[in-house]
């Protein structure tokens, strides 16, 4: 700031210091031309007319560059908040669609869990009764093997101690005899 402070009285100054010197003459060639002693007035009426014509020709362009600026500057902004709102309404959806699927997951779990419990019984029931079909078959398997090795002592003993001709039997006594093995 000083330097600029500075160098605007240096500029200002150094003009007025050669214009103020005559040069040892009594009157410049410019008084004797204009009969003024300065040309202030001619070169300030130029520049209005200059800075006038300046205005003139670059106002129009100048301002409509920047009113095209602005604008472009209002549709960029417009486009960057659409855009965000575009964000935030994305955002909002895929939170809501997290919340849903976290809501989804839960009730699949729940699902699952009853399912593997139903699954569960299923089996026990199954299992047991299978299990009873087992012992079931077990005990009538036991019962045919227990009558099984009766026959088959009992025909043993009584191979062994009665012979066939030591039974009589008659025809009537075979037919009662086949009748209750077939009944």
């Amino acid at each position: 700031m000083k330097k600029t402070t500075l160098l605007l009285i240096v500029s200002a100054v150094i003009p007025v210091a050669l214009l103020a010197s005559g040069h040892g003459e009594g009157a410049s060639q410019y008084f004797k031309i204009t009969g003024r002693e300065t040309d202030f007035i001619p070169r300030l009426f130029n520049f209005l007319v200059f800075a006038g014509l300046l205005y003139y020709l670059i106002a129009d362009p100048v301002r409509n560059f920047f009113k095209g600026r602005r604008n472009e500057i209002a549709s960029r902004l417009e486009e960057i908040e659409r855009r965000l709102q575009e964000a935030k309404e994305a955002r909002k959806a895929a939170e809501q669609a997290l919340a849903e699927s976290e809501k989804k997951a839960e009730e699949i779990l729940r699902d699952a869990r009853k399912e593997v419990e139903l699954l569960i019984e299923r089996y026990r029931e199954a299992g047991a009764r299978e299990l009873e079909a087992l012992e079931r078959q077990f005990q009538e398997r036991l019962e045919l093997e227990e009558r099984k090795m009766q026959r088959e002592t009992i025909v043993a003993l009584l191979d062994e101690n009665i012979s066939a001709e030591e039974i009589p039997l008659n025809s009537h006594q075979v037919v009662e005899i086949l009748e209750r093995k077939v009944a």
